[in-house]
């Protein structure tokens, strides 16, 4: 178990769903990883439902925004990096290139968000905790494990956000095709990688994908199918990483799932 009072800037800190059918979603996730949903209704109106396993706080979902809708922004799952000043990273993200899509801005009480777009068209958010840290658990079934980038320009992605960040690319020599794995000093595990999209993924816009780890992927995949959910990449084992299958909820938002090697 790992559980977790703080998330260390840099790190992937919170995976947040976006859905067209919350109540569909909530039954989804709820069946496939043990979750259990907690609404919370919002000053501004509707709901915020966190998503706990044994009483910790794994992530969240919320319904799609009008806004959203109407211009077409399928479901899809929100990753966000801990930093110490979000108006700070913020400022530097656009001096590197990258587009804000939601300026920084207060979420109560809990902490202070931007919503960014790299510059090679992967949106992810940050987050500066205050009364909330984000994830506290992490790196263990059920759990956020890993988060990727798919992106069809991985020099320039490298370069901004190892400049935004600081952290460390190293090549990974075990994959099948070229994957860096992105590393902050001091820690060698790895925070989250690279895969380069190709050719074979027309249409895919560059993304951000989480990482849920379980203790068994077929199984794990078998019930997704049973719950209305496809599959995008069928289980697969990576040597020394583990076995590991990429999915979609009925609603569409992919995630991928991993039993790790170690």
């Amino acid at each position: 178990m790992s559980v977790t009072a703080a998330n260390a800037a840099g790190t992937f800190c919170w995976p947040e769903l976006s859905t067209a059918d919350v109540p569909a979603a909530k039954k989804f996730y709820s069946t496939l990883f043990n979750w259990q949903p907690d609404d919370s209704p919002m000053p501004q109106g509707g709901v915020y439902t966190m998503l706990k396993l044994g009483g910790k706080d794994v992530g969240a979902m919320s319904p799609l925004l009008e806004e959203q809708k109407k211009t077409g922004v399928p479901p899809h799952w929100m990753s966000y990096v801990a930093v110490k000043s979000a108006d700070e990273t913020s400022k530097k993200a656009t001096s590197l290139g990258a587009r804000l899509l939601a300026p920084p801005f207060d979420v109560m009480d809990a902490g202070r968000m931007a919503v960014i777009q790299d510059p090679t068209g992967a949106v992810f958010s940050i987050w500066q905790a205050k009364g909330h840290p984000g994830a506290t658990r992490i790196n263990e079934v059920g759990a956020l494990c890993w988060t990727e980038l798919y992106t069809r320009d991985p020099k320039k992605a490298t370069a901004f956000y190892t400049a935004l960040f600081g952290w460390k690319p190293k090549p990974f020599e075990g994959s099948p095709m070229p994957y860096t794995v992105f590393q902050l000093p001091g820690n060698e595990r790895g925070l989250g990688g690279m895969v380069h999209m190709t050719d074979e993924m027309p249409g895919v816009p560059p993304h951000w994908l989480p990482y849920f780890m379980v203790e068994d992927t077929d199984k794990i995949v078998a019930s997704a199918g049973k719950l209305g959910g496809t599959v995008i990449m069928a289980a697969t084992d990576v040597p020394t990483v583990g076995r590991l299958a990429i999915l979609k909820d009925p609603q569409g938002a992919a995630f991928a799932v991993i039993k790790t090697a170690m």
